[in-house]
């Protein structure tokens, strides 16, 4: 009887913690605003009982976003034949920019969340880092090799542009609609790869 009881005391804990995953999942696909209590409540849960199960916002929308976001290789399959980084690196800031726009209520929790507690930003998916590499693999062996530290620059630079906090500074503070933010974005970031490309002659 007493095994009995854990079982299904296990079993309801895990029910509870998928709820809370699943609600989290179906929040984090709109732009609405991402919140501990609006998980919770489309969960039919405490927020109380949210917070048992995951310490923080970050670290539950980190969870709910796991395999939203697909593989680098997979996400840039469109340029896979290209060998031209600028073309690439275009493809990849747009794609970014484009999943942002769909669950920018998640990705503004999580910036909010890292700005406020910076050391939970191990928790923050790191998703542009992967799409500038596969972007750049057609630099790896010219830039790459004959000069590291422009390659690595390079990739710093982008990763300035190729961003979330890049496209909510030209929508929230310039005042752009999202289509031309998102093409001012790509303009940049194709700039900044063709002028590494042209440095290293």
């Amino acid at each position: 009887m007493t095994q009995q009881t854990g079982t299904g005391r296990t079993n309801q804990k895990q029910r509870t913690r998928t709820a809370i995953l699943t609600a989290a999942r179906q929040l984090v696909d709109t732009d609405v605003e991402v919140t501990m209590p609006a998980i919770a409540r489309a969960a039919l849960v405490s927020e109380a009982t949210a917070y048992r199960y995951f310490p923080d916002l970050p670290s539950l929308i980190s969870e709910a976003l796991a395999g939203v976001w697909p593989p680098p290789a997979e996400a840039l399959a469109p340029v896979a034949d290209s060998t031209d980084p600028v073309a690439r690196t275009a493809f990849a800031c747009e794609f970014l920019l484009r999943g942002v726009l769909a669950r920018q209520g998640s990705v503004r929790a999580m910036i909010a969340a890292t700005i406020t507690r910076p050391e939970a930003v191990t928790s923050r998916p790191g998703i542009r880092f992967g799409l500038i590499d596969h972007a750049l693999l057609p630099l790896e062996d010219t830039l790459g090799a004959t000069d590291p530290e422009a390659f690595a620059q390079l990739k710093r630079d982008l990763a300035v542009v190729v961003s979330a906090e890049a496209l909510f500074t030209l929508t929230d503070l310039c005042g752009l609609e999202p289509d031309a933010a998102i093409s001012s974005a790509v303009r940049t970031a194709s700039a900044l790869t063709a002028a590494a490309m042209s440095s290293a002659g």
